[in-house]
């Protein structure tokens, strides 16, 4: 399949550097009749469901996996994205062309300079497609904790931060704002960003509506931001990322689709661990492992019902997955429908709910 069948034109300003304050008062674009586009508010989201709809959230929890190092004068930053073991650990790095076999990079922060830093790694291998392998020189024990004290929030590419120590770089608040209220799991070096519009009270009120929350974990990689530069989807390779469905999240997920209860999944995570660990016959089991399932137009889904998500970006891997599951004419003109109507864009962006079409 072309990949530029999903590309689409969007204005820069409508990439959304921040979260809205309160959360819940992001768009919400209403897509669950077939025929119609409605314009709403995300703390609608409990009057728009049902009693007895089930909703599915990833509950992984971001690590600090941004960290700015030298190596010599030479500057890098470094988005950790996937553990080879527990002290190495797959990275993407801006100026990796300045870094050698058993180079050492000594990570800084605004308080600290590389000079005086405790926290090193040494490249041990460097890869066109998967970036660099580092070793980081400190025990397992330690690493969390370095990580913690060194790192930031691995935002995506397009939303931009200052540096450590320059500019406005500590203005935004993205250690509590890149973080779902309900994230308990660490792993993830990015956000399941459509959990970010909930907040206590949403959740209150889907409660006391009759809805059920069930959650399970896949540990989202950067791999998720990465464009697609391929020119058929067919060329493309899918980063994989570890995740975790319970026998008892099972049990629910099941007994509800035997009742006939919507099964709506809050993300795109959420939907590719849900479809990487259900049958033929829609039935969902338990799961322990990695996923690089790789969903695209003509996929009939096994699990969901409809989808709450952001909006992604064009010519991805993302967009490519709701327009297979809301199709991609609905989701072109939905999109420019967003665009006109001056909803923002992105992982700080609004969101929107999508009825699932294409279903085995």
């Amino acid at each position: 399949m072309r990949v530029d069948l999903f590309d689409f034109e969007l204005d820069k300003d409508l990439i959304a550097k921040e979260p809205v304050n309160p959360r819940d008062t992001s768009k919400l674009l209403d897509l669950l009749d077939e025929k119609e586009i409605k314009d709403r508010h995300f703390y609608d989201l409990p009057d728009i469901l049902q009693e007895g709809d089930v909703l599915v959230f990833n509950d992984t929890k971001v690590i600090p996996a941004r960290l700015y190092g030298k190596r010599g004068e030479a500057e890098v930053e470094v988005t950790l994205y996937h553990p080879e073991s527990g002290q190495t650990w797959w990275a993407f790095v801006k100026n990796s062309k300045r870094l050698h076999i058993n180079d050492v990079i000594s990570f800084y922060t605004a308080e600290i300079p590389a000079e005086q830093s405790q926290f090193q790694a040494k490249v041990l291998e460097k890869d066109n497609e998967d970036g660099v392998l580092l070793e980081f020189l400190c025990s397992v024990d330690d690493l969390g904790k370095l990580l913690e004290q060194y790192g930031l929030m691995p935002l995506p590419p397009y939303i931009k931060r200052d540096k450590p120590g320059t500019g406005l770089w500590n203005k935004y608040n993205d250690k509590e704002n890149y973080q779902t209220v309900y994230a308990k799991y660490e792993g993830a070096v990015a956000a399941p960003t459509a959990g970010l519009h909930f907040t206590d009270n949403v959740l209150k009120r889907l409660e006391e509506k009759g809805i059920t929350k069930v959650f399970l974990t896949l540990h989202v990689g950067a791999g998720t931001f990465l464009p697609v530069k391929t020119e058929d989807t067919k060329d493309h390779k899918m980063h994989a990322e570890y995740g975790i469905i319970t026998p008892q999240a099972c049990d629910i997920i099941n007994q509800a689709k035997k009742q006939g209860r919507r099964i709506i999944a809050v993300g795109t995570t959420s939907v590719r661990l849900l479809e990487s660990a259900a049958d033929n016959t829609g039935t969902l089991h338990p799961f322990q492992g990695e996923t690089s399932i790789f969903i695209t137009p003509g996929y009939k889904f096994k699990m969901i019902d409809a989808i709450i998500t952001n909006f992604h970006l064009p010519k991805s891997t993302l967009f490519m997955l709701i327009c297979a599951i809301a199709g991609t004419e609905r989701m072109k003109k939905a999109y420019q429908h967003a665009i006109e109507q001056k909803y923002r864009f992105y992982s700080y962006g609004d969101s929107s709910i999508l009825k699932c079409v294409n279903k085995i």
